[in-house]
């Protein structure tokens, strides 16, 4: 199996504990995790029907995204925001940490959670968005509307498809997310699944894969055997860009882990909450700006490719712990079990169905997939799971059950149209765009090579893996998401236009 080799500890003394604390950290680990509290190895003594209704009250803290209600941003205003939106993500892991420290008091009276986790919760977020409001008031002489009301978290259960229970946290927090992503359409990622194919095949397997922490739960896999193949993509019109250029940089091989997004929180330690492979740009944490990552090593086999390619690790949940169980964006956040070296990663850039495509600017930055899509809604989802030799079936909201000999795949086709002047923008979103359903770019974008990635896993069949996630997204496989830097030299980003242009496949 071709995964890292690492120095684990094991956790079978601490298992009760863990079971405990998963019941308030997150209903979504409860199917499998309540195998160690009913296997005589601790829990409070609570009826199981007590625990299990406490737990799905109490499966996660859903908060308004304020970084996706703010698609306008000052430049000079940025800085400042970001660092306020990774405090935000910070206040909701400090939550969780909470529900933990109170877990015998609230499966007792789980009121005490708006009382004592929620009220304070709002607080600091309100407190935040001030901070935000200050800052984008001071460059533009404006605050921005509507901030008072993204403050208030509910809590959702996982089996929950919206609202918080008994209008504990201000749901009215919600309105506006959403602002500005209308560039979802024409993502051929995932359709077809129908959503709900009885997601519990091989359920029963669960229990026996060792699941810790906050989730997944056995529900969230389903047979690949079961998925309808996928739509067809868009044909190609008269004078489509066939070719393709694949770079090779290698599979994490030498172990780059950070939990930092320097995308979304530049300068921010462990913006991310979560552990991201690294391939490509070796400089890359929350610290690198394009200095940095102009002049920093590469894995890529092609020196001319600098890019950063990075994506949430994926961890097989065997009761085991990595080494970085007691660390930020590991076991601090939830994130436990041994993270998986992928088998395979497919780096290919391809072109547009419906014309030419033009080169992408130096430090273009992409973000696919939308990490918080379990509290947020899949409208930004762009991430698909499959199995080697099933690949015309793709799942967006759940992860794959493999029959034997067929190994685990995750792609992203990222976002293949630019608006033609920003490398960034204030939701890091924006200034790209999907393809629409014809395979034209919207009005006002140009089409450029599109990344489409390609990672394959050799992990046991069934339940037991998940990607890492923020705690509150319960390691839904709807969350995955995938993030691009272009750091090609001129010379190179050259070539690959040229290729996929002139429909020649190249490396």
């Amino acid at each position: 199996m071709a995964r890292t080799s690492r120095k684990k500890r094991s956790t079978l003394t601490n298992r009760a504990v863990v079971a405990a604390a998963a019941l308030f950290l997150g209903g979504g680990g409860l199917i499998a995790v309540n195998v160690y509290a009913s296997a005589g190895e601790g829990g409070s003594g609570a009826p199981p029907g007590q625990f299990r209704n406490a737990a799905r009250q109490m499966s996660t803290i859903d908060c308004p995204d304020a970084g996706i209600a703010l698609p306008d941003v000052p430049d000079g205003a940025r800085p400042e925001v970001d660092r306020e939106l990774a405090a935000m993500d910070t206040q909701i892991t400090d939550a969780y940490r909470e529900f933990a420290d109170r877990k015998e008091r609230i499966a007792r009276d789980p009121e005490l959670a708006g009382n004592a986790v929620l009220g304070p919760l709002r607080s600091r977020r309100a407190a935040s968005l001030d901070r935000i409001g200050t800052a984008v008031e001071r460059v533009e002489g404006r605050r921005p509307q509507g901030l008072d009301g993204l403050a208030g978290c509910s809590l959702r259960a996982d089996d929950n498809d919206g609202g918080g229970q008994d209008g504990e946290g201000g749901q009215d927090g919600g309105n506006g997310q959403g602002d500005g992503q209308d560039q979802g359409e024409g993502q051929d990622q995932g359709d077809g699944q129908d959503g709900g194919q009885d997601g519990g095949q091989g359920g029963d397997q669960g229990g026996d894969q060792g699941q810790q922490g906050n989730g997944p739960e056995a529900s969230d896999f389903v047979d690949i055997q079961s998925v309808e193949p996928a739509a067809d993509r868009p044909r190609n019109r008269r004078g489509a860009s066939r070719g393709t250029f694949t770079t090779d940089c290698g599979r994490n091989e030498n172990g780059k882990f950070n939990p930092d997004n320097v995308i979304a929180a530049p300068g921010v330690s462990n913006g991310a909450h979560h552990m991201h492979d690294y391939v490509g740009n070796q400089a890359t944490d929350a610290f690198a700006g394009d200095d940095q990552l102009a002049a920093g090593e590469t894995t890529c086999r092609n020196q001319g490719d600098r890019s950063t390619y990075y994506w949430p690790v994926l961890r097989l949940q065997n009761g085991q712990d990595e080494n970085d169980v007691d660390a930020d964006g590991g076991g601090r956040d939830q994130n436990t079990g041994e993270i998986q070296t992928p088998s395979q990663v497919t780096l290919k850039f391809t072109g547009s169905p419906a014309g030419k495509v033009t080169a992408m600017p130096r430090f273009l930055r992409i973000i696919t997939g939308d990490a918080k899509a379990f509290t947020n809604g899949d409208a930004n989802a762009n991430a698909s799971w499959s199995c080697t030799g099933f690949e015309d079936r793709q799942l967006k909201d759940k992860y794959p059950i493999c029959p034997e000999g067929s190994q685990v795949v995750r792609s992203f086709a990222f976002q293949s149209c630019w608006d033609g002047q920003n490398t960034d923008s204030a939701n890091h979103r924006t200034h790209v765009a999907f393809a629409q359903d014809d395979g034209r770019c919207p009005d006002g974008f140009r089409a450029i090579p599109q990344l489409v990635q390609r990672i394959v896993y050799d992990v046991p069949p069934g339940p037991g893996f998940a990607v890492d996630s923020f705690p509150e997204q319960l390691h839904k496989p709807v969350t995955d998401h995938g993030d691009f830097i272009n750091v090609f030299d001129d010379r190179l980003m050259k070539k690959v236009v040229s290729c996929i242009n002139g429909g020649r496949k190249c490396r």
